[in-house]
């Protein structure tokens, strides 16, 4: 099964409320959490010091508005890009957030995530 096969609004359904997840678990600073979703291949790769100084100590990630804008939806070989505007509750701007989902043993999980 490819997810770049299904509609907008499954994708959607799936990506919406893991991001979601992300932008709390992130907040409250919960890595085994806010990786439960993640493809065991993307968790094998993560430098798990960075992350927890990520956890630790970034302004932005620790303080991400849980109110964001869909920005839209790319589709790339097997995975899917799931792009929203992200905003901070401590720092002023904006910035760019990014979820990649696919397949793995049959279900949808993270493979990628990101604010830039």
């Amino acid at each position: 099964m490819n997810i770049i096969e299904h509609t907008d609004e499954e994708i959607l359904a799936v990506a919406l409320p893991m991001w979601d997840d992300l932008i709390k678990y992130s907040n409250k600073g919960q890595y085994g959490a806010f990786t439960r979703h993640f493809a065991y291949s993307t968790l094998f790769g993560l430098n798990e010091v960075e992350i927890g100084r990520q956890f630790a100590k970034s302004d932005l990630t620790r303080n991400l508005d849980p109110n964001y804008d869909l920005l839209g939806i790319i589709r790339r070989g097997e995975h899917v890009t799931v792009l929203t505007r992200v905003r901070s509750t401590l720092k002023e701007g904006e910035w760019l957030g990014r979820i990649v989902l696919g397949f793995e043993e049959g279900e949808v999980k993270i493979f990628g995530a990101s604010i830039f």
